[in-house]
């Protein structure tokens, strides 16, 4: 909204007020703007939690090697999240630009499912929470949403080559022309974009184009399911999955970055895609929003994020990638997630195998895979007499603060290798 009063200001021809239409103003203006309404906000929302005495359903101490107890601990820490990304975006954001408009849709859908699921856990005193189903229904319609929007909306098109030479001391930018295309970026590869309608060539020049289509928008929903699915997952040490998330934020910010700017792009051989510049300025704001959060969320965790914000800011990410088509950078960017979910998946394969057998037996001992490092091997056979481990480590268990920050440590060697990946082609 205040763009718009500035932009009107700069036509008036007052001094100064030009600098709102650039895009780093606006992403950095968004970064600061978050990070004082989570930290302003944050105090406000724990400190009439605890007064209504709504906390998570209690977790059970045992399951800590150290016997840390986090019952009484305010949940639904992901409205701090979603209302300081929220806010800043409607200040500062392009309201018209449909990129924009995906994020905050995007937002909002898992914001009210995530929200569902913590309420149901918190007042309805179930732990299960929201019935799975209901979840992967609410995913896989945001999934339709963004593909077919991609799909339709004329705001969204691309640019698949553009250089730059230099005449009479002036660069100029040469570019082809504005297309709507199934074309993906390809890591390390050089001059090489995958596109999902060319693997459709059996159909014919007139149904491959359809199918191709049809093919993003199931990938989407896919992409969006996993990810959201594998950011709740990571959800399990306070500060990990704000952490984690805010550094693949940055990264995306920065693909983002160098996907809108039409010099960088042709310098850097890369698909210029015009609008995607407010994706910077939502990833800045969806980055300020995380690290005012680890304020109150770091050890020991002040309120947990709950579902509201795990399966929120796994879908930003989601969303993010596929509007700058690099989802196939997903795996590597996510790495954490990807192995979170791996874990949970095998490990369930493998104990339902042994039980059929009349064995019981796991890969590790507890799942998701940072539960492992802080749970010994006693542990697992008092809550279930007669399991084994397959994988039980060296035996030191290891303090919750130390997992979180060697998963950081992960996640920016990860995001650094996406980001080298523009010039490792």
């Amino acid at each position: 909204m205040l763009n718009y009063l500035f932009e009107f200001l700069d036509r008036m021809d007052i001094p100064g007020m030009g600098v709102f239409t650039y895009v780093t103003f606006r992403a950095i203006t968004a970064m600061v703007l978050s990070i004082i309404i989570s930290l302003w906000f944050g105090k406000i929302f724990i400190a009439y939690l605890r007064r209504k005495e709504i906390s998570e359903t209690q977790r059970d101490a045992k399951l800590d090697p150290f016997g840390v107890g986090k019952s009484g601990v305010p949940t639904m820490g992901g409205v701090i999240i979603i209302t300081s990304i929220i806010v800043p975006c409607l200040l500062v954001g392009h309201l018209d630009n449909i990129y924009m408009i995906l994020m905050l849709v995007t937002t909002v859908i898992l914001g009210v499912l995530g929200f569902g699921d913590d309420y149901i856990k918190t007042f309805k005193k179930n732990k299960e929470g929201l019935n799975g189903w209901i979840k992967v229904a609410g995913q896989i319609l945001l999934g339709l949403i963004v593909g077919l929007t991609l799909r339709y909306s004329p705001q969204v098109v691309i640019n698949e080559s553009v250089s730059t030479r230099i005449e009479n001391n002036t660069e100029i930018v040469v570019k082809s022309p504005d297309v709507k295309s199934t074309r993906t970026t390809i890591p390390f590869l050089k001059n090489h974009n995958l596109n999902y309608a060319n693997a459709f060539d059996w159909l014919g020049d007139s149904m491959k184009y359809r199918a191709g289509w049809i093919f993003f928008v199931v990938l989407t929903v896919f992409v969006v399911t996993a990810v959201s699915n594998g950011s709740n997952l990571n959800d399990g040490m306070d500060g990990m999955a704000a952490g984690n998330s805010a550094i693949i934020g940055i990264a995306i910010g920065i693909l983002a970055y160098v996907s809108s700017n039409i010099l960088m792009a042709g310098h850097l051989n890369l698909m210029y895609i015009p609008g995607s510049q407010e994706i910077v300025v939502f990833m800045c704001a969806f980055v300020g929003a995380l690290v005012g959060f680890l304020w109150y969320n770091s050890y020991p965790a002040e309120i947990f994020m709950g579902d509201t914000g795990s399966l929120t800011i796994g879908g930003i990410i989601a969303v993010s990638a596929l509007c700058i088509h690099k989802e196939l950078l997903l795996p590597i960017l996510c790495g954490v997630f990807l192995m979170e979910s791996v874990s949970v998946i095998c490990q369930r394969f493998y104990y339902k195998t042994g039980k059929k057998r009349g064995v019981h037996r796991r890969l590790w001992k507890r799942t998701p895979f940072h539960d492992h490092y802080r749970t010994s091997v006693e542990q697992v056979q008092q809550c279930d007499p007669g399991c084994s481990v397959r994988f039980k480590g060296k035996g030191n268990l290891q303090f919750e603060t130390k997992i979180t920050l060697r998963f950081w440590i992960i996640s920016t060697g990860l995001a650094a290798l996406a980001i080298l990946t523009l010039k490792i082609r």
